[in-house]
């Protein structure tokens, strides 16, 4: 009884031709008859009996669900090709998954192409020449140029600056600080740049695709120097060199300290035996007064987003703040070719400053540079306390600037 109840559920039921008349009406008027019990098991069948048509049966099969007496539909009948998954889509997950991890091994899978030269998958520079010189490439962006159509000088600044620190990640020497070893970070060390020599040859522009090569070297016993060279990345024209020394200060103390023996150990093996790549610009740098300088900015004060992560202001920043004062002519009809900066004191983020700048023509000294111009810079705070001392050199822009050039020899006359 069970096994017939659960067959019709599944199959069509037809009747004999020598059934009764009153046999199939007393079967035409069966609905949903309480279901056939064996312990636990209860079915539902739904039953009619086929009519008949010129003495035989019409045998219908229905794929809908059948109405019960409220006229609400059932669902239709439950069979094996009905409760199959849908493969479409249990093929496209596992395609998608597939797809993903074979991207992502193709990321990491990768080989250098010398066994002297590391190369990082992701963009962010390689190591050559033996893991000491560090290469990185950018492109000039849009909003990285200035009314000259041409990078700034503190976009320069910061592509110096980033080389830098990822110089130090690739060589596995960064630790939780800002550029800052293990060993350095254990002691509560941090590196501070005291001097900064910048020689431009040429501006890159927009779209163009610099090349920065950085290294590291000894300076003296308790410093490091650091130097940058900066070319087209398609032709290999120099555009930029700098040089620049850096020290040890306590992050706690604000005082300089001595370079450990054990971060000693961490970083002279990047140590390069290598010449400067600029020679050292011996000329003094002149103190500016009130009485000795020609222009002067004041209420200089830093943003919160002009400090990096050890809490004093960016180096870079302090460019910006020295050609405050710069004379307007000199900054529409020049362009500076190189600056040698001094840092002498960390500005913090309640610091008050003053931007200081005498400018004086650079043919008395050199009859070649015809046209340029060297100015003295002096940032300092309210007090008159030392920030940075800077002397920078300018040249013309264009052969048609003289008319410029005397309407700044009229101002500062």
């Amino acid at each position: 009884m069970v096994a017939t109840a659960v067959t019709s559920a599944f199959f069509s039921v037809t009747s004999s031709p020598d059934s009764s008349d009153s046999k199939n009406k007393k079967l035409g008027s069966i609905k949903s008859k309480p279901s056939v019990s064996s312990g636990s098991l209860q079915v539902k069948a739904n039953a009619q009996a086929p009519p008949k048509l010129n003495g035989t049966v019409a045998v219908t099969t229905s794929v809908e669900g059948s109405k019960n007496d409220d006229g609400a539909s059932s669902p239709p009948p439950r069979t094996f090709i009905n409760q199959l998954p849908d493969w479409s889509m249990l093929l496209a997950a596992i395609t998608t998954i597939f797809l993903a991890a074979e991207k992502q091994w193709m990321m990491l899978d990768w080989k250098p192409r010398r066994p002297d030269m590391v190369i990082d998958p992701f963009g962010i520079g390689k190591i050559v020449q033996d893991g000491l010189v560090f290469s990185q490439n950018f492109s000039i962006r849009s909003y990285e140029i200035g009314a000259d159509q041409t990078a700034s000088i503190e976009t320069l600044m910061n592509h110096l600056q980033e080389t830098a620190i990822n110089h130090c990640r690739s060589a596995g020497l960064l630790g939780e600080g800002f550029g800052a070893t293990p060993e350095m970070c254990k002691k509560n060390l941090i590196w501070v740049v005291t001097r900064m020599q910048v020689v431009v040859d040429r501006y890159p522009t927009w779209g163009d695709v610099v090349q920065v090569d950085t290294w590291v070297s000894a300076s003296g016993k308790n410093g490091m120097r650091r130097d940058w060279l900066v070319s087209n990345s398609e032709t290999g024209e120099i555009l930029t060199r700098a040089t620049s020394v850096w020290v040890m200060m306590n992050k706690l103390t604000r005082r300089l300290s001595k370079i450990p023996e054990e971060v000693r150990g961490e970083i002279e093996p990047f140590f390069m035996n290598s010449d400067p790549v600029l020679a050292e610009d011996s000329q003094k740098l002149v103190k500016l007064d009130d009485s000795s300088a020609e222009h002067v900015c004041k209420g200089l004060t830093p943003k919160w987003s002009d400090l990096d992560v050890n809490q004093h202001v960016n180096n870079v920043k302090y460019i910006g703040w020295i050609l405050e004062s710069a004379p307007l002519p000199i900054l529409e009809s020049h362009e500076l070719s190189a600056m040698t900066l001094e840092y002498r004191r960390e500005c913090g983020r309640d610091s008050v400053l003053q931007s200081l700048t005498t400018v004086s023509d650079s043919n008395t000294e050199n009859a070649v540079n015809v046209g340029e111009f060297n100015c003295q810079h002096l940032l300092r705070l309210e007090d008159g306390a030392e920030i940075v001392r800077g002397r920078t050199r300018w040249r013309p822009k264009h052969a048609e600037s003289s008319a410029n050039m005397d309407q700044i020899s009229a101002e500062r006359a």
